[in-house]
């Protein structure tokens, strides 16, 4: 798991640091040197991750989405409140966490997880510039969430919970943080049912450095086994010949 982690973590620092780099953005990646366009791009060139996919969905955070190498749009299919508390795990720059802090206002607030610390920092400059003051960002894992049980009411990530090493403990985390009854909405990349070692392997090169995209059968049966009911999966676009992105939701089981 430490190795799967530093591989993680040193590819979204160089995210963080490309996002801020002045001229052309140049930055090495976990795999290989290139630029932050080139890592929201798929082997065709198709933009696949990133920024545009939110469309006009930005406003005021645009600045805060530069680094996102997101799969979807979470913030778009969580029926946010106000009042709501919201975790977003793996929340980079902060965009979907600032999103966020504005739809649950008034009396909701907004928490952003992530392990890198240059993403952490980059998330509160970003959140100070765009003047949001209900967010929260803390540095740590997935697999240990630094929260209280039964204390926010939806979970939200984009595109980060298949680069986790164990994702039944991360769901098995998401489980216990929501209160009974609260709503788990995420974009992840899904892989194909048929996907052999060598296609994990060539998705690795572009989508993480890492092959451990779940299928939608394990995906279910992981947040089933997590406490998870009402599971939803629906792919929104192909990210890879052998794996799509996909919009999962689900709602915790009431205690009742």
């Amino acid at each position: 798991m430490t190795d799967i982690r530093e591989t993680v973590r040193e590819r979204y620092a160089a995210a963080a640091r490309a996002a801020t780099a002045p001229a052309d953005g140049t930055s090495a990646s976990c795999c290989s040197s290139t630029t932050f366009v080139e890592l929201s791009q798929d082997a065709s060139g198709h933009t696949v991750f990133g920024r545009e996919l939110y469309g006009e969905d930005t406003e005021g955070v645009g600045a805060a989405l530069q680094a996102s190498l997101g799969c979807g749009v979470p913030t778009a299919v969580a029926d946010l409140q106000p009042g709501d508390v919201v975790l977003d795990l793996g929340s980079g720059a902060g965009g979907d966490v600032l999103i966020s802090a504005r739809r649950v206002a008034p009396g909701g607030r907004a928490i952003g997880l992530d392990m890198t610390t240059e993403m952490v920092e980059l998330a509160r400059h970003n959140a100070e510039t765009a003047g949001v003051d209900n967010v929260e960002f803390l540095l740590g894992y997935l697999e240990e969430v630094p929260l209280p049980d039964d204390s926010v009411d939806v979970v939200i990530s984009n595109c980060v919970i298949n680069l986790a090493a164990d994702k039944s403990l991360v769901l098995a985390e998401a489980a216990r943080v929501l209160r009974p009854g609260g709503r788990f909405a995420v974009s992840d990349v899904i892989a194909d049912e048929d996907m052999d070692d060598a296609t994990r392997a060539d998705l690795a090169q572009w989508t993480g450095c890492i092959a451990g995209a779940l299928t939608e059968t394990q995906f279910r049966r992981s947040l089933t086994d997590a406490g998870f009911t009402d599971v939803e999966i629906t792919p929104t676009h192909e990210v890879h010949p052998h794996a799509r992105a996909a919009v999962v939701r689900a709602t915790l089981r009431d205690a009742g």
